[in-house]
């Protein structure tokens, strides 16, 4: 079966400003591609997977389920999609190779370097040569307006998330030197656990329709026990990247403390803050790559007296249909239309850090990037509800 044409109307998808969500990004998938292979003289794109691969969810608005291959063959400006649960029997590249020889295509076809081996195979033997491109990995770096709503509807479940922990912490009282939780008629109490606070945060998250997927954490680099009691004046660092129904993550990480006495820790949080402005400002003026950006936060962080070498700890990396995606190389280029996450941490001591990350949208030159759904960044849980 053919999958339509590059701005066809047989995808799916919800609707966006009159483009179906699925063609919006086939379309920009398709632009990329098609440039690759006319400045490499190839004759199609060919991909293949299965449902849970991003590459190819990106390429098939709605990829069916089990072993699947696509092409777009750039003469025609169409995409062509074969997949096992077609029920027609043989290997989906096998028949997609057969499929682009039969149109009198031959040559060489673009794939993705993480091609899997039998799909290679199968191309090869209907006289394709085979060469690789990050194509659709570039394309799939600038993000579509369809996306940037997926991502803040991701983004958006993960402040709920960080929300209902810090409501606990701020409704926590201090028992023998422990935060605890009122129980029943509030004459009892249980203490207040990591492993308490990373189940109130998934529960949240799935409660604002979102998935938690694994990746909540609380206190990750601590070498505390997750069923031991919290404590008072200490950073407890809440870190969650859920992803929406439709499969696009967000990223957000704050650091909260019960009871604060400042000090180093209020110091800390004062040039982590920082340097999410510096970053901003810094991409207002144009792109950077990753190196640069992170270079300059870290920059702001240590500009504060943090100059010894396991201070600062800092990352840039795209956000969409993985929790890490291009950009993220030193060298990858964060500019217009890129959705971003910056984690920066500072140590407050050996066992303790302030860290801190929330996704930016970044806009064209001489714009300044938006923050996406972006909560409280105060070390107060009552500042964070």
């Amino acid at each position: 079966m053919t999958g339509g044409t590059a701005n066809g109307a047989s995808a799916g998808g919800d609707p966006e400003d009159g483009i179906p969500f699925g063609d919006e990004r086939r379309q920009r998938a398709a632009d990329v591609v098609s440039a690759a292979l006319t400045d490499r003289c190839a004759a199609a794109f060919v991909h293949a997977g299965s449902d849970r691969d991003p590459g190819l969810r990106y390429c098939v608005p709605t990829p069916p389920s089990g072993p699947t291959a696509v092409a777009y063959d750039g003469t025609a400006d169409e995409w062509l999609v074969r997949s096992s649960a077609d029920g027609i029997g043989g290997h989906p590249a096998d028949r997609l190779a057969s499929a682009l020889a039969d149109r009198g295509l031959e040559g060489t076809v673009l794939t993705p370097p993480r091609l899997p081996h039998d799909a290679a195979i199968y191309l090869e033997r209907a006289g394709f040569d085979l060469a690789s491109t990050e194509a659709l990995e570039r394309a799939r770096a600038t993000k579509t307006a369809g996306e940037r709503e997926r991502i803040a509807s991701a983004q958006q479940a993960a402040a709920t998330g960080i929300r209902r922990a810090a409501s606990l912490l701020a409704e926590s009282a201090v028992d023998d030197g422990r935060l605890a939780l009122a129980e029943g008629d509030g004459t009892e109490s249980v203490p207040l656990t990591a492993a308490h606070l990373r189940t109130a945060i998934d529960e949240a998250i799935v409660g604002a329709g979102g998935f938690p997927a694994g990746n909540t954490a609380v206190d990750p680099d601590s070498s505390r026990n997750p069923d031991e009691p919290l404590r008072p004046g200490e950073p407890i660092v809440l870190a969650t990247a859920p992803r929406d129904r439709t499969g696009y993550y967000g990223g957000l990480v704050r650091t909260l403390v019960v009871d604060s006495d400042g000090g180093r820790e209020r110091r800390v949080h004062v040039a982590v803050t920082q340097s999410f402005r510096s970053a901003r400002s810094m991409l207002t003026a144009g792109p950077e790559s990753v190196t640069a950006v992170e270079a300059d936060l870290e920059a702001e962080v240590r500009s504060f007296g943090f100059d010894t070498d396991r201070t600062v700890a800092t990352e840039v990396a795209g956000v969409g249909l993985e929790p890490r995606e291009r950009p993220f190389a030193g060298g990858d280029e964060v500019g217009p239309g890129a959705v971003v996450r910056l984690d920066v941490a500072g140590a407050v001591d050996s066992d303790s850090r302030i860290r801190i990350a929330d996704v930016l949208v970044v806009s064209d030159e001489g714009e300044r990037p938006e923050w996406l759904v972006a909560p409280s960044q105060s070390l107060s849980p009552a500042s964070s509800l």
